[in-house]
């Protein structure tokens, strides 16, 4: 009978320590830190597919998109953080919130699927954006852009997805050598970071968007490979992006693997692990 006790108590305590050990895991990615995987190439040469990093929620103060969400299609889990918050959705509000920079890397629910996005902050309240020949412009003035090379990357299929990049110098096959060209862009506020062109394109020339109040304008850095505010959300785009859906500022990287899985060792990026988000 001792025994049967020993063991029954055993179960309990197992199960009182994994319960807790979730709940203290999902307050911390609730009001700290987020877990993020960059799962496309939206972002290069800034972010690389399969780089992983934090997000840090208390840059901006919390909102419904502050709770976390679980999106695992192959054992059917989709669990989105309206489904826990919705009842905070709506009143474009935060919590002891503070406004993006211009320039900042931030992480955003999308404002009609929902999905985790990764984008730069452009465009603020109350301002215009449009490009014209692949040159942004803020308020009808020109950003500077000044010529930083090339961006030079193995023509293959990269990340979990197998997503192959797109390349300035055409269509190249496996193992080839895929070129972007690549432009230093400083905002009105100073701060610069690179910025790829693949081709002339749509996206190259764009309406004069007047951003919203309460909302920001987003875009990748891999300008022709990116969805993002510059296309609306009636025609399948990001459009503009209200305050409540951000979820935090990216940082640091804090590991990078250029294969299929991060197991795999022998693709790890080792010159990227806990590198600087500019």
């Amino acid at each position: 009978m001792a025994s049967t006790k020993k063991a029954g108590g055993g179960i309990v305590e197992t199960i009182k320590t994994i319960f807790y050990a979730l709940l203290i895991a999902g307050v911390f990615r609730t009001l700290f830190f987020q877990p993020f995987w960059i799962p496309s190439g939206s972002m290069k040469d800034t972010l690389l597919i399969g780089d992983f990093l934090f997000v840090n929620k208390m840059a901006y103060g919390y909102s419904y998109a502050s709770c976390p969400s679980l999106y695992l299609p192959g054992i059917g889990i989709d669990i989105d953080a309206s489904d826990i918050c919705g009842f905070l959705d709506g009143d474009n509000t935060r919590l002891f919130g503070s406004a993006p920079e211009r320039g900042d890397v931030v992480v955003f629910r999308h404002p009609v699927t929902g999905r985790d996005f990764i984008k730069r902050v452009i465009g603020l309240p109350g301002e215009t954006i449009q490009m014209r020949e692949g040159v942004l412009h803020i308020d009808g003035e020109p950003v500077e852009l000044t010529d930083a090379g090339t961006f030079e990357e193995t023509a293959e299929p990269q990340g979990p997805q197998r997503l192959r990049p797109r390349c300035a110098n055409g269509p190249v096959g496996d193992g080839g050598l895929c070129v972007k060209e690549r432009q230093t862009e400083t905002l009105p506020n100073g701060v610069s970071h690179d910025v790829l062109n693949i081709a002339n394109q749509g996206s190259d020339n764009t309406p004069v968007y007047t951003v919203p109040e309460g909302n920001y304008f987003m875009m990748g850095d891999n300008r022709d490979n990116s969805s993002d505010s510059r296309v609306p959300q009636v025609a399948g785009g990001v459009g503009f992006v209200p305050y409540e859906n951000i979820v935090g500022r990216a940082t640091r990287v804090m590991f990078s693997s250029a294969g299929s899985s991060m197991l795999f060792f022998w693709t790890w990026r080792s010159d990227r692990f806990f590198e600087k988000i500019e």
